[in-house]
């Protein structure tokens, strides 16, 4: 084990850049005008992209969550997560923010939750006032994308790196009543799971200049190979009783084993350096970019417990 430890250091993170921790003071202050908050997470894993300090801000509001990105996670397993927020009484929303799916569905769910306090306002004669929604959601889970969506406009800033949103905005719904407060996406203080760390790192929204793509990347084919291997044989047309084989060698190391299946990948891909050795940076670039689009397949990372 010595080996692969020193291949493949533990996962240490303590990413918290200084604009973040002046973002949640901002929200924390901003909650005093809000109706309902929406929270946004990664449906491929709800777990891992929750901001939990969130639970304790937003405890007295109105709440629903919306799974994006469901487009690509396993159909079933999202329909877990549905039930599992249920049982909890929670509503649970699956979105797409590319093709519009669950946008309707979140509208109608906003108004329906604040229809109390709505025709409280109407027997005070206070009419006129809009729903007011917090939008809150860690990095790169698609909150830009879901508000140009659900407003039907290019409002927000939307880029590749996390965390790109920055000011705070307020963004009618066109034909609703319905404000919504947009805030840029904050991380905790520091992720003391590996597990969630690796996760977030899969998907993009750590940095991958934060750690190397290769060790990302590694870990990803790790778990997919264990969890998804004919995802891996059907995307890179390699043969499953030949992977086995290398996963079973005894006589090597895991990592070993492992980065011998990567190197496979790399020959298909034409990943090829002078004196015929693959380039093991581009080959866990493609495998990172395949997976963050789909093109593996629809892949959930995270089940309910």
């Amino acid at each position: 084990m010595e080996k692969e430890e020193k291949s493949y250091h533990k996962i240490n993170l303590n990413w918290y850049p200084g604009h973040m921790a002046k973002t949640k003071k901002q929200i924390i202050e901003d909650l005093k005008l809000i109706d309902v908050v929406i929270e946004i997470l990664d449906a491929r894993l709800p777990m891992s992209s929750q901001n939990p300090d969130l639970k304790k801000w937003i405890e007295n509001k109105k709440k629903i969550i919306v799974l994006n990105k469901s487009d690509l996670a396993d159909e079933k397993t999202n329909n877990e997560w549905l039930n599992f927020y249920k049982k909890q009484g929670i509503t649970a929303i699956l979105t797409d923010s590319n093709s519009g799916k669950g946008i309707r569905e979140t509208i109608s769910e906003i108004e329906k939750i604040a229809r109390k306090d709505i025709e409280n306002d109407i027997q005070k004669q206070r009419t006129g006032k809009s729903i007011r929604v917090m939008i809150v959601g860690i990095p790169n889970v698609g909150k830009s994308s879901f508000i140009n969506r659900i407003t039907k406009r290019t409002s927000a800033i939307v880029g590749n790196k996390p965390g790109v949103t920055r000011q705070k905005q307020w963004i009618n719904i066109k034909d609703s009543n319905i404000s919504l407060l947009d805030t840029p996406g904050v991380l905790w203080p520091k992720l003391d799971q590996e597990s969630a760390a690796l996760n977030l790192a899969f998907v993009g929204t750590i940095k991958d200049d934060i750690l190397s793509k290769l060790d990302i990347a590694y870990y990803l084919l790790k778990y997919l190979l264990e969890n998804n291997i004919q995802n891996i044989v059907d995307r890179y047309e390699l043969n499953k009783e030949d992977i086995t084989q290398i996963l079973n060698n005894n006589s090597n190391m895991e990592n070993e084993n492992i980065m011998e299946v990567m190197y496979m990948i790399g020959r298909k891909r034409g990943a090829i350096m002078q004196g015929n050795r693959v380039d093991e940076e581009k080959t866990a670039n493609i495998i990172l970019e395949e997976f963050r689009s789909g093109k593996l397949g629809k892949i959930s990372l995270e089940r309910p417990i």
